[in-house]
């Protein structure tokens, strides 16, 4: 059987129509292949969505956006195809959330863990998070206020960097590079001073061993007199100290008793001492011995008699 071209044309034309049809509907949100369960959520503000949004889980996707609608107090119904083979508990949240820096938004499900599923034509709690935009309009004023610092920094910068700046830094360089240099010479003399004087600091060393040496040995000694001293502590501790005190003290009493007598008119001592009388008497006697020695010597015959012959008169 010989099918005509209108027939082939008439059939093309049906297949291209029917497609065009199932392929706008599958742009509406209409799953034409299999079967779904339509939810509702209301919200305040609907900016961003658009049917055939994708409706989400953890990122993945369950559904689409079907429908639309506005109520006359503001707020707008939105109707969403879930596909029916994923369960959707009773308490889920239907997150109205930001896709993209430029505002475009999705329906995001945030199961909750009712034992309870939501039923075709349910209506779920609604939620709006604010835009990806909105979140970082702080960072972004942070941004222009960080930005503003940076230029001027970079103003400051470029005002210190002139030419006489610049002129400045190399000349300081090249100070800090001879100051380097100078440095270096520095360190060979030093170098050569030490390696010169290693025989005397070797010395040095030894003499320092024979000096803690010596040390040692006095230290030994020291040690010898501490315990001589300690033992000499020990016996004085030991010895009759009060008994020795005791008597110092009678010793000064009998002193000053002694002295006491002697400051007293009662002795010979006393009165020798205190009486200017007996004194001045035994200076006159004194005296007058003394004239009679002289007279004594000057004339002698006047005391003495001697004579062979006998008297003679003078």
């Amino acid at each position: 059987m010989k099918i005509s071209n209108e027939t082939k044309i008439g059939a093309l034309t049906a297949i291209s129509i029917t497609i065009l049809i199932l392929a706008y509907s599958f742009l509406k949100g209409n799953d034409v292949f299999s079967g779904s369960n339509k939810f509702y959520a209301v919200y305040r503000s609907v900016e961003g969505l658009t049917v055939s949004k994708p409706v989400l889980v953890n990122g993945f996707q369950i559904g689409l956006v079907s429908k639309m609608e506005l109520q006359p107090d503001g707020r707008s119904i939105v109707e969403f195809k879930v596909n029916s083979k994923y369960a959707v508990p009773d308490n889920t949240l239907a997150k109205l959330e930001s896709t993209d820096l430029l505002g475009g938004k999705a329906i995001v499900f945030e199961l909750g863990n009712s034992p309870k599923l939501a039923e075709d034509q349910d209506t779920l709690r609604a939620d709006i998070q604010g835009s990806l935009a909105e979140s970082l309009q702080p960072i972004q004023r942070k941004a222009e206020v960080l930005m503003t610092k940076v230029d001027s920094a970079m103003g400051a910068i470029n005002q210190i960097l002139n030419p006489n700046f610049q002129k400045n830094v190399d000349r300081s360089f090249a100070a800090i590079a001879v100051s380097l240099e100078t440095l270096q010479g520095t360190t060979k003399k030093l170098d050569a001073l030490l390696a010169a004087q290693t025989g005397h600091v070797n010395q040095i060393m030894a003499n320092a061993e024979v000096t803690s040496a010596n040390l040692k040995n006095s230290t030994a000694k020291l040690d010898g007199i501490a315990g001589n001293f300690n033992k000499f502590s020990g016996d004085l501790a030991n010895s009759n100290i009060k008994q020795t005190l005791e008597n110092a003290n009678k010793a000064v009493a009998d002193l000053q008793a002694t002295m006491a007598k002697v400051n007293s008119t009662d002795g010979s001592i006393g009165l020798l001492m205190n009486d200017t009388k007996l004194y001045d008497n035994l200076n006159n006697a004194s005296k007058n011995l003394d004239n009679l020695m002289i007279d004594l010597k000057a004339h002698p015959s006047r005391y003495v008699h001697f004579s062979i012959f006998g008297k003679k008169g003078n």
